[in-house]
C-alpha cells in the first residue's frame, strides 16, 4: 500500500514538474520573442514601419507626381535607420488612431507617424528618444484680425487633429468649440471656407498647409512645445536602445539637420534635440499642456459618449424623415410619371445605390463650395445619409405598390375616382403597410451607417468612441460600452417593428 502511494506521489510530482518546465518554456519563449525582435529585423533583412499616409504632408504622403511612392520626412528618417540597421523598410499602412494597438498586437516592428510623447501613451508602449520637437500654432483667415495668441480662441470654433496634444489645450480652456479632423486637408479646407475660426495643429503641419496659402496666415508665437517618438512594444528595449543610438548619430552627423531643412521644417527648437537624454526624459514625463492621466472609469467616459449618442440620433431621425419623403417621391414618378420623369428618377436611383456614401459625402461638403454652395455639417450629414437612403426606400415602396392587385384600381375607377384620390387613399395607405416592416429594418442599417459622417467632422457616437479608445488604449471596455448604446438605440426599433408586423397582419 505505502508502494502504490509512493507511486503516485511521483507520478503527480512528475506530472506538476513537467507543467511547471513547460509554462516556464512558454513564457521564456514568449519573452525572448520580444527580445529578439532585434535579431529578427537583422537576419530577415526587413524592418516593418506602421503609419498612415492618409495623415499628409509633410509626414508621410503619396508623391502627387509618382502616386506609388511615398514621401516626406519621416520616409526619410525610416530610410536613414534602416540603411544603418543593414536592412530594408517594408511599410505598413495603418489607420493612425489605432496605430499603437497595431503595435502592441505585433502588426510592425515600429510606429513613426508624428506620434506625440505623452505621459498616458508611455503606459502602453516604449518611446525612443524624441526625434523632432514640435510646437502647436494657430492658423487663422487673412481676412480676420480678431485672433493673434492663444487666449484669443475663447469663445471661437476651432479646427484641429483628433487624438493630439492640440485638441487636449483647447479643452483644457473650456470655452472653446473644438471641431476635430481624421485629416490634415479638412480644417484649413473648413478656415478657407468660414466654417471655423482657427486651426491650432502641430507646427510643421501649418508651415506646409498655411504658409503657400495666401488665404491663411499663422499668427502669434507657436506653444505647447513637446517631442515626436518613435513607439516600440515595451518589451522590446534592445530595439529602443538601438533605434536611440541610431537617432544620436544622424543626430550629431548633421543628417537629421539635412532631412528637415529639405521639407522646411528645421528650426531653433530642434537644437534641443542635442539636450541629455535626462532632461528630455523629465520633459516628456511632465509635457504642458495635458491633464494627468486618470483611471479609465466609465463615469469618465460616458458623457462623451452619450453627448456622441445623441448626435447620432438626431442625424439618424432627420436622414430618415428626408429619406421617406424622397423616397416617396421617387416611386411614384418611375410608376405614373411621364417618360423623362422615370428617367430621372432611375437615373438617380442607379446612381446613389451604384455611389460609395462615402464619396456622396466628401462631394456634398467638400466638392459643392466649389461650385459657390456651402454647407454646415451637420446639414451635409443629414443630406447626404437622407439622400442615399431615399434610393433604396423608393425601391421598397415601389415593390409595395406593385404588390397591390390591379383589381382594386379598376374598381375605383368604375366608381369615377380620380387617379389621384385612388393613390392617396387606396394604393398608398396598403402598400404602407406592406413597407413599413423593411423601412424600419432600414432605419436600424442607418444608425450604424450614420458613422461615416465623421469623415466630414461630424463626432458622432463611432467617432467618440475611436477618440476615446485612441487616447486611453482601451479599445475593449469602450467597445463594450459603445456597442451596448448602439444596442440601445437599435433594439426599440426591433421590437417595434415586430409588433407592427403583427399588428398588420390582424388587419390582414
Amino acid at each position: 500500500m505505502k508502494h502504490m502511494n509512493r507511486k503516485h506521489f511521483i507520478i503527480r510530482t512528475v506530472s506538476i514538474l513537467q507543467i511547471c518546465f513547460f509554462m516556464m518554456y512558454f513564457f521564456m519563449t514568449d519573452t525572448f520573442a520580444y527580445q529578439d525582435t532585434l535579431e529578427k529585423i537583422k537576419s530577415s533583412g526587413v524592418l516593418t514601419w506602421g503609419f498612415d499616409a492618409d495623415g499628409g504632408a509633410p509626414y508621410v504622403f503619396h508623391d502627387p507626381k509618382h502616386p506609388s511612392k511615398l514621401i516626406g520626412f519621416e520616409v526619410d528618417i525610416v530610410e536613414a535607420i534602416a540603411r544603418e540597421l543593414g536592412v530594408k523598410v517594408q511599410n505598413f499602412q495603418n489607420e493612425w488612431d489605432s496605430i499603437l494597438l497595431s503595435l502592441q498586437r505585433g502588426d510592425f516592428d515600429i510606429a513613426l507617424n508624428g506620434i506625440e510623447i505623452t505621459s498616458d501613451r508611455e503606459q502602453s508602449v516604449l518611446f525612443t528618444r524624441p526625434y523632432f520637437v514640435y510646437a502647436e500654432q494657430i492658423v487663422v483667415r487673412d481676412s480676420d484680425n480678431r485672433i493673434h495668441r492663444l487666449d484669443d480662441l475663447h469663445g471661437k470654433k476651432v479646427g484641429t487633429l483628433y487624438n493630439t496634444v492640440a485638441k487636449r489645450m483647447l479643452e483644457e480652456m473650456g470655452d472653446v468649440a473644438v471641431s476635430t479632423y481624421s485629416g490634415q486637408v479638412e480644417p484649413f479646407k473648413d478656415l478657407s471656407l468660414n466654417r471655423i475660426d482657427a486651426v491650432l495643429v502641430d507646427l510643421p503641419i501649418a508651415f506646409y498647409y498655411a504658409a503657400p496659402n495666401p488665404q491663411l496666415r499663422m499668427v502669434g508665437e507657436p506653444v505647447g512645445e513637446g517631442y515626436y517618438g518613435i513607439a516600440v512594444r515595451k518589451e522590446e528595449t534592445a530595439l529602443a536602445e538601438e533605434l536611440n543610438i541610431i537617432i544620436e548619430k544622424i543626430l550629431r552627423s548633421g543628417e537629421l539637420k539635412k532631412i528637415y531643412e529639405r521639407w522646411g521644417v528645421w528650426n531653433t527648437s530642434q537644437e534641443k534635440l542635442f539636450l541629455h537624454e535626462g532632461l528630455l526624459q523629465k520633459y516628456t514625463e511632465s509635457p504642458p499642456s495635458i491633464s494627468e492621466k486618470v483611471p479609465l472609469r466609465v463615469t469618465t467616459f460616458l458623457p462623451t459618449l452619450l453627448k456622441g449618442a445623441l448626435v447620432t440620433v438626431g442625424i439618424s431621425i432627420l436622414s430618415m424623415m428626408l429619406a421617406v419623403v424622397l423616397g416617396l417621391i421617387l416611386a411614384i414618378m418611375r410608376l405614373y410619371g411621364n417618360k423623362w420623369l422615370q428617367r430621372v428618377s432611375t437615373a438617380y436611383i442607379e446612381f446613389y445605390r451604384g455611389t460609395p456614401l462615402l464619396i456622396q459625402l466628401y462631394i456634398l461638403y467638400y466638392g459643392l463650395p466649389n461650385i459657390g454652395i456651402t454647407l454646415s455639417a451637420f446639414i451635409a450629414a443629414i443630406l447626404g445619409l437622407g439622400m442615399n437612403y431615399a434610393a433604396y426606400e423608393s425601391e421598397i415602396y415601389r415593390a409595395g405598390i406593385q404588390a397591390i392587385p390591379k383589381g382594386q384600381t379598376e374598381a375605383a375607377l368604375s366608381l369615377c375616382m380620380s387617379g389621384r384620390l385612388i393613390l392617396r387613399r387606396i394604393i398608398l395607405p396598403q402598400a404602407f403597410r406592406i413597407a413599413i416592416p423593411p423601412m424600419t429594418n432600414d432605419f436600424i442599417a442607418l444608425f450604424k451607417d450614420s458613422s461615416l459622417v465623421s469623415v466630414i467632422a461630424m463626432v458622432e457616437l463611432t467617432k467618440s468612441y475611436s477618440m476615446l479608445a485612441a487616447a486611453s488604449m482601451n479599445f475593449f471596455q469602450l467597445g463594450i460600452i459603445t456597442a451596448l448604446l448602439y444596442f440601445g438605440m437599435s433594439y426599440p426599433l426591433s421590437i417595434y417593428a415586430r409588433r407592427l408586423e403583427r399588428k398588420l397582419k390582424s388587419y390582414d
